[in-house]
């Protein structure tokens, strides 16, 4: 069955849309009402449904029913309200097209360009211990066909399916969302459907809403195996057809036997081409795998100094530079030059003559790269003891990571920044910050999760300035991190990979200077940190998700 054809010419170029009507109707209330007055303020109509509806009218901000907008009550317990044309057309309408804002207008319906929607708690419900008809109840309808009707139409209409992007709706009003920001939203609605969908399938096949872990084939003729779970067993079973690329002199100690196995379909590290240098140890692929890591979760042209694992810079090149990858590197190394002697450098983009002619005058264990340019090559192959190590055409990380423990495996999903976007943080404390300190933030919290556990990072001009990592409490990275930056940390923005337990660590980053810090949250003492930052002036965002590193 095909959809309806169209043609490009119609279409109205439309990026930032005035919010003049939003529909509002939620299960989590989390934030709704701060919503809902800000929405108020910027003159905007607002339209919801049931308690939802009766939460704002409570608030003392005016709110219509859905059911005056639709001319029909709510019907068969609720399960019929939101489910009419004076809805959906006003979330369909593409106002792109004149013949759609015809039709709105000949049909009397007003259009909506913000949604925020969340869904009926139907996992919660199930793992409440609820069974049959009370599950079933759970289950949303309107909710998902609002969220999925919206989210297509984000050429003109924002969907919100999570209070952590209330705040970006906030600093949008009045003048509204760009395509760029509905687009993100967009996606986050459609993986918030299809998350769901996926829990009441597999309740259906079921009765849980967990992931089912398959229990291996039993083989008495082979060693038992342990458990794969879904996202696993492709890897798993790749760890048997490994095969021996080289032995290695010795492991991470001369005293300890070690070897490179690769595996079948692998393009990382284990697959890199060796142009210059002595053979690789296994601390020398320890460190340039945490290197990668640390560079490959930037999209702009970054630069990662790693000794032992961790990093000791990251760095994004300055704004407007003659030679990007270049200027990473120098920004990359300048925040622990002491501390990079001896290091291992990764680029996320081919090594410049530039580049290399910096990296010559600094001791250096390994330089890797998807490519160098021929004259790079040249500089640093006048360095002996340099090893300079070409990524494999179309690097990319496992679908899976593994971590051998006594009498088994440990496998787990990477952590990985696919679609991240600063909208879903929540802004808890100080003022709206510009758009240099917001790109500062998310350099900081990208560039934290490459730092062993407990991490702290901070930056300034999208590159780190002090790094604390590896404590065992989360006041001593902070100390480290600070006293690294030195006069640096005055100004800066910070990020902590998990949240703070108390208020003395953050308190240490204020004193320090700190002007913004981004953090998961969730401690049982968010309220005393918050205040901490509340009291300073200090912005601080919440995540709502950690990046432990151990």
């Amino acid at each position: 069955m095909s959809g309806p054809t169209h043609d490009e010419s119609l279409y109205r170029a439309r990026d930032v849309v005035p919010i003049r009507r939003a529909l509002l109707s939620v299960s989590d209330k989390t934030g709704i009402l701060e919503l809902a007055a800000a929405l108020h303020e910027a003159g905007v109509e607002i339209v919801s449904t049931g308690s939802t509806a009766k939460g704002i009218a409570a608030s003392g901000v005016p709110v219509t029913e859905v059911a005056a907008v639709t001319g029909f009550q709510e019907a068969l317990d609720g399960r019929v309200k939101t489910l009419h044309p004076a809805i959906h057309a006003g979330l369909l309408a593409d106002l792109r097209l004149e013949h759609h804002e015809q039709q709105l207008a000949d049909l009397g319906i007003a259009p909506f360009e913000l949604v925020v929607v969340n869904l009926y708690p139907f996992v919660d419900t199930v793992r409440s211990g609820a069974t049959g008809d009370a599950v079933v109840e759970q289950i949303d309808i309107g909710g998902p066909a609002m969220v999925r009707a919206s989210a297509k139409n984000f050429a003109n209409v924002a969907i919100v399916t999570d209070p952590r992007a209330y705040d970006l709706v906030a600093r949008a009003l009045p003048a509204g969302l760009s395509l760029a920001q509905r687009r993100a939203l967009a996606a986050d609605a459609f993986a918030h459907t299809a998350s769901y969908d996926t829990a009441v399938a597999r309740w259906f096949a079921t009765g849980s809403v967990e992931e089912p872990v398959a229990a291996p084939a039993v083989d008495a003729s082979t060693p038992a195996r342990p458990a794969r779970t879904d996202g696993a067993s492709g890897l798993l079973a790749a760890i048997g057809a490994a095969t021996l690329a080289s032995p290695l002199r010795y492991g991470e100690n001369a005293h300890q036997q070690a070897g490179l196995f690769t595996l079948p379909s692998g393009r990382g590290i284990a697959q890199a081409t060796l142009l210059h240098g002595k053979e690789m140890s296994f601390n020398n692929y320890v460190d340039a795998d945490a290197a990668l890591r640390a560079a490959y979760d930037h999209d702009g042209p970054a630069v990662a100094v790693v000794k032992h694992a961790q990093p000791c810079g990251v760095a994004l090149a300055a704004a407007g530079a003659a030679d990007p990858i270049a200027s990473a590197h120098e920004r990359a190394h300048a925040c622990d030059p002491v501390s990079a002697f001896g290091g291992v450098i990764a680029a996320n983009r081919t090594v410049t003559a530039a580049m290399a002619a910096t990296v010559a005058g600094i001791f250096t264990e390994v330089v890797v790269a998807p490519g160098f340019a021929p004259e790079a090559i040249e500089i640093l192959s006048r360095k002996p003891s340099i090893r300079l190590l070409r990524l494999p055409e179309g690097f990319a990380r496992e679908g899976s990571e593994l971590r051998q423990v006594s009498g088994g495996l440990l496998v787990q999903q990477p952590d990985t920044f696919d679609g991240f976007s600063s909208h879903t943080w929540r802004r808890v404390t100080g003022s709206h910050v510009d758009d240099a300190t917001l790109a500062d933030l998310e350099f900081a919290w990208r560039a934290v999760r490459a730092v062993k556990s407990n991490a702290i990072l901070l930056a300034a001009d999208r590159a780190s300035v002090g790094v604390g990592m590896g404590q065992v409490n989360r006041v001593d990275s902070c100390v480290l991190a600070v006293s690294r930056a030195g006069d640096r940390a005055r100004g800066s923005v910070a990020a902590s990979d998990a949240f703070f337990p108390f208020a003395d660590g953050p308190q240490i980053l204020i004193d320090a200077g700190v002007r913004a810090i981004v953090q998961p949250g969730g401690s049982k003492r968010d309220d005393e940190v918050v205040a901490a930052a509340e009291a300073a002036g200090v912005t601080m965002y919440l995540t709502g998700e950690r990046h432990f590193f151990h």
